[in-house]
């Protein structure tokens, strides 16, 4: 199937009998204290802990921890961090918000998660994708001009790995491997848990379909109608490569308080010198309120607001994408910790309920007009 096939945004009705999972993303963001002192890594690793501790206590479905190699993200080893949740945590799922399978070896990835999978009962989950920075590649000795190869070959060995059965495999990026084993085993069909992250691309939409993987559409910045035809693409993939049907979610930035204008303002002083950091590093010029503005929006990608702002934005666009499971990527540049344990609070006791709510009236059969 090509990836240049013209396509129509249809769009994918929420299956009436599936409920929508409701999850948190985090890059461990370094943040600030009410002093406005930075915190070390470690001292931020150690909140992450505590803020998937309140997840889990409060019946949130997820929490997925990204993996980063910059002075701006303190983890850099999701496994490590998840291993630490699921020894404080009872039913919440861990996986990774993303893992750099590019820059890194299939075998040890999917050792690492069922080995989180063996200590945390069965809850990892793993999401791949090629990384949106750059920083891990000369610092574990891969060249860039391989960005789309190393992923490509990775991402095949890697789905055959979850077979949990000896692998014969042979590439250019990495030693073959004959009639090998690799333990340990989940001992389950289909092994560790796996989805692939995207962007905007449609060769990687139609990759995670090639080989049955479900999609988690990352969402940053414009309107989330607009992703329709690459899910539409990703479900016409599916059924062309004989897959069944799959789980698409969406991973969106975003931020939970009392009042639309005090999330703004909470989060505004933050977002801003993130985003303009990261902007200088890609051309972008500095951000002016009025982007941040848009972004808050109803059609905007900054899930932003009271509970009530935020859930209607969260169910029309599980609605408009057919979503299982949507993630808010609750850190935010150095928004402290104490702000970010109450949007926690409120995405998980307002929030989720209302979203579901909404969802749930939606599927319900309209009155015909008198």
């Amino acid at each position: 199937m090509s990836s240049n096939e013209p396509i129509e945004p249809k769009g994918h009705d929420l299956d009436p009998g599936t409920e929508l999972e409701l999850g948190l993303d985090t890059f461990g963001d370094v943040t600030v204290d009410a002093d406005g002192r930075r915190l070390s890594e470690a001292e931020v690793i150690r909140n992450v802990v505590e803020e998937a501790v309140l997840a889990d206590r409060l019946g949130l479905d997820f929490i997925g921890v990204g993996e980063h190699h910059r002075a701006d993200f303190a983890i850099s080893s999701p496994e490590t961090v998840l291993a630490a949740i699921a020894g404080r945590t009872d039913r919440i799922h861990l996986g990774s918000a993303v893992t750099v399978l590019s820059s890194d070896d299939p075998v040890r990835v999917y050792q690492r998660f069922a080995t989180l999978d063996a200590v945390s009962g069965g809850r990892a989950e793993v999401i791949l994708g090629r990384g949106s920075f750059t920083e891990s590649f000369p610092l574990f000795g891969f060249p860039l001009y391989s960005y789309e190869a190393l992923f490509e070959e990775k991402l095949d060995l890697f789905v055959r790995l979850r077979s949990e059965e000896p692998v014969t495999w042979a590439g250019e990026t990495r030693s073959a491997l004959a009639d090998q084993a690799v333990y340990p085993r989940t001992g389950r069909p289909g092994g560790v848990a796996t989805w692939v992250g995207v962007g905007g691309s449609q060769e990687s939409v139609v990759r995670a379909a090639r080989h049955g993987l479900p999609l988690m559409v990352a969402i940053i910045g414009g309107e989330s109608h607009r992703f329709g035809p690459l899910v539409e693409l990703y479900h016409r993939a599916l059924d062309h490569f004989g897959q069944p049907t799959q789980p698409v979610g969406v991973h969106s930035p975003g931020h939970v308080a009392e009042t639309d204008e005090q999330a703004a303002e909470e989060l505004w002083p933050h977002w801003k010198p993130m985003r303009d950091r990261i902007g200088a590093e890609r051309g972008w010029p500095p951000a002016a309120r009025s982007e941040f503005d848009r972004a808050l929006g109803p059609e905007g990608a900054l899930y932003a607001g009271s509970p009530e702002t935020v859930a209607a934005k969260i169910a029309a666009t599980a609605s408009t994408l057919g979503l299982s499971r949507f993630d808010l990527k609750y850190s935010a540049g150095t928004l402290p910790h104490d702000s970010m344990m109450r949007s926690i609070e409120l995405y998980a006791t307002e929030v989720a309920p209302r979203v579901r709510q909404l969802l749930a009236a939606s599927l319900q059969p309209q009155p015909e007009p008198a």
